[in-house]
């Protein structure tokens, strides 16, 4: 008697998705945390893969907070979206601040993306892939940076009412993570080789205040300086006003705290400050900068700053590039203003033509390009620790703690002559100097 063959289902397998992510270094962290959870669900993932797949998923985490900023995510959506009209990929879905902030806008404009999210909706997400949220896999992340340094968010949102920024409109208001699950994320990052943590969040300095009742970055630091494999703690987005000057002790006590400080302070005269609602006056900002340096001596000071905001005349101008001149930052920043729907500054007359704007940002980048420029001669047959991030043609690049990853200066060693591996800390000898380039031999 012949028995009846039973044919097996066919195990439909899942499709691979493919992260691409623009903007900022919270956008980079927030791929990472969506990765690490399609990962715990069994998906091939990849991040800004060169070729797609005819049935890849691709989700565009997508930066709103300037115009070049914005054109560049429309542009990419566009272009994954034409990619689906062809059949080349499988599925479109959309999601970061330029989603948060002109959702509706973006569904009647560009129609056969498959789905729309905005800043908060990972689980939405997740669940729109086939995916589960997994609670278990909280803090875990996969990284896109190099394993040896991680960015690492301390809170999300922002409550200060800086008038140019619509940053609270897509992030909502300040919420900070606890201490002690901050605590188990830096340890399991140091299980996977990271060495150096890059404390992020749009305004570091309101850490705590809703949680704890007071600003704690400094107790945070702390507890973080003392996870073992810790190397180097990084602080990225400090404000200016109300800065809490305990944290430079901690700086002071703790070598793994690097004495590198990003403090965005945006323009220096008095009526541009109000107008833009920063919360100081140019004599407390200059006050500012001097107790930070005073306590710190050897702190490299890293700002960011505007051009053409609404009713910035040449005398304004030239009073910001005469204090940059003097204050001479170790690392600056500048944009051009952008004027951003919904934000107070709306409300003005953007009436700097784009062209003034943009001269006045590459005057004032010239002007700190000489400053890094002897800076940096300074540093010739001077030694630094220097963290290697990678080996690029003919020479390995690292940075000292000086400096962060992408947007500061880089030692340059020339492999030819020395070797050192990816991840490692070497002791550097600088023997030339550019204006944002070191160049030096690893002391044996």
């Amino acid at each position: 008697m012949r028995t009846k063959e039973i044919s097996k289902p066919i195990l439909k397998s899942k499709p691979r998705v493919n992260v691409v992510t623009l903007g900022c270094s919270k956008n980079i962290y927030d791929s990472e945390v969506l990765m690490g959870q399609l990962k715990g669900n069994a998906y091939d993932v990849v991040h800004e893969a060169e070729k797609v797949g005819r049935n890849d998923i691709v989700v565009i985490n997508t930066c709103g907070f300037i115009d070049n900023a914005k054109q560049e995510s429309i542009d990419t959506i566009l272009q994954y979206s034409e990619l689906k009209e062809q059949g080349k990929v499988g599925k479109v879905i959309v999601t970061g601040c330029l989603s948060e902030r002109y959702k509706p806008e973006l569904e009647a404009e560009i129609t056969n993306v498959d789905a729309y999210f905005g800043t908060n909706d990972l689980q939405n997400i997740l669940h729109n892939i086939g995916a589960d949220y997994r609670h278990e896999l909280i803090g875990e992340r996969l990284l896109t940076t190099p394993s040896h340094f991680a960015y690492f968010k301390i809170a999300e949102g922002c409550n200060r009412p800086c008038s140019f920024c619509a940053i609270p409109l897509m992030r909502g208001k300040h919420v900070s993570t606890p201490i002690d699950q901050l605590v188990k994320n830096a340890e399991n990052l140091v299980k996977n080789g990271t060495k150096e943590l890059i404390l992020i969040a749009q305004d570091l300095t309101y850490y705590g205040l809703d949680i704890y009742g007071k600003r704690n970055l400094d107790e945070l630091l702390r507890r973080l300086s003392d996870v073992n494999g810790v190397e180097w703690i990084r602080l990225q987005y400090a404000y200016p006003a109300g800065f809490p000057m305990e944290i430079l002790d901690v700086m002071n006590e703790r070598d793994n705290i690097c004495k590198y400080l990003d403090m965005p302070l945006q323009h220096i005269t008095d009526n541009m400050l109000k107008s833009m609602r920063r919360g100081l006056t140019k004599q407390k900002t200059i006050d500012v900068v001097n107790e930070i340096r005073d306590r710190v001596p050897n702190i490299a000071m890293r700002t960011t700053l505007i051009t053409g905001y609404p009713g910035e005349t040449e005398r304004d101008f030239e009073e910001m590039a005469q204090w940059v001149e003097d204050t001479k930052f170790d690392r600056l920043g500048c944009f051009t203003y952008s004027h951003e729907e919904k934000t107070h500054a709306h409300t003005l007359v953007d009436d700097v033509p784009e062209e003034v704007k943009q001269e006045r940002a590459d005057a004032i980048m010239e002007i700190q390009q000489g400053i890094s420029f002897d800076k940096n001669q300074e540093k010739i047959g001077n030694t630094y620790k220097v963290l290697i991030d990678k080996k690029d043609g003919g020479y390995f690049v690292g940075r000292t703690e000086y400096d962060s990853p992408e947007v500061d200066n880089e030692v340059l060693i020339d492999a030819s002559v020395d070797y050192a591996a990816v991840g490692s800390f070497v002791n550097v000898k600088i023997n030339n100097a550019e204006d944002f380039d070191l160049y030096g031999n690893i002391l044996k």
